[in-house]
């Protein structure tokens, strides 16, 4: 059978198009990578003038306000560090930067947000920002608060659910997981949302994955929350690493909680509706 032949231009377009393609799979495969790598440098950059010290697991960059707490920070940092650790059973591969911002406009203008929004720490592509113990602690230099209520057990495990999966997550699980985890280690739990005229509100889980920011927050944390618990106790704990595995693999959330738990998806999401509703 003879070859097929192309013109010059067309062999030339075709080899275009391969290496484009080529270039998508090797991006795709280390999208996470390469954009923890962009954020890294964004983040050098807007700390320039920052203060730097390390400790054995964290880079720590945090302005001249936040000095006399900086040693607070980082020895609570590195007990989240060892407690999430030992409960994932693994440990990041490399340092992870942790950014202390005086104030929580300036946390918030370090992503572009409104000025309004308020959030005591935020992971993001492999780096943890907080907002100063000053702002919202009656005692700056109170470790034990600081490790109970404030943001590290909870953002990092962001990153270990972020590692484990390589990325491949919804919002609402990492959201469940930290809380879980969080409530485990640290005793710390939302406060339940109130029943709406005297019913339980919660959301399906496909708008839970698909608009998470756009539904109620004390709900949708909240519901997060009970998925992981339920998982937990009905199955064990085990299979959320089995979940998070599979994750990792590629799988969708939902391709991934039906191997491990065994069942189909919408049979999982039932059982799960009948549970919140027989609370």
């Amino acid at each position: 059978m003879p070859g097929m032949k192309f013109p010059d231009s067309a062999r030339t377009i075709s080899l275009v198009l391969i290496l484009v393609l080529l270039a998508v799979i090797v991006i795709s495969r280390h999208s996470n990578t390469l954009l923890r790598a962009a954020v890294g440098q964004g983040i050098s950059l807007q700390t320039a003038g920052f203060s730097q010290m390390e400790s054995d697991n964290f880079i720590i960059k945090y302005t001249g306000l936040d000095s006399s707490y900086s040693a607070m920070i980082a020895e609570a940092a590195e007990e989240a560090y060892a407690e999430v650790s030992q409960e994932f059973n693994r440990e990041p591969r490399n340092k992870t930067i942790l950014v202390v911002y005086p104030d929580s406009p300036s946390l918030a203008n370090s992503f572009g947000w409104d000025k309004n929004e308020k959030a005591l720490g935020v992971y993001w592509a492999g780096s943890i920002r907080i907002v100063s113990p000053e702002e919202w602690m009656s005692d700056p230099l109170d470790k034990q608060e600081f490790s109970r209520e404030g943001p590290m057990v909870h953002e990092f495990v962001h990153l270990m659910v972020d590692e484990l999966t390589g990325g491949n997550y919804n919002r609402w699980w990492t959201e469940g997981i930290a809380q879980y985890y969080e409530k485990k280690i640290t005793g710390f739990e939302f406060a339940e949302p109130s029943l709406e005229d005297g019913q339980l509100k919660f959301y399906d889980l496909s708008v839970l994955g698909k608009q998470f920011d756009q539904t109620d927050q004390a709900i949708a944390y909240w519901e997060s929350l009970q998925v992981v618990e339920y998982i937990v106790n009905y199955y064990g704990e085990e299979d959320l690493f089995t979940i998070m595995n599979y994750l990792g693999q590629g799988c969708s959330l939902e391709k991934s909680i039906s191997k491990a738990l065994g069942l189909e998806y919408h049979e999982f999401a039932q059982d799960f509706y009948q549970f919140l509703e027989n609370r």
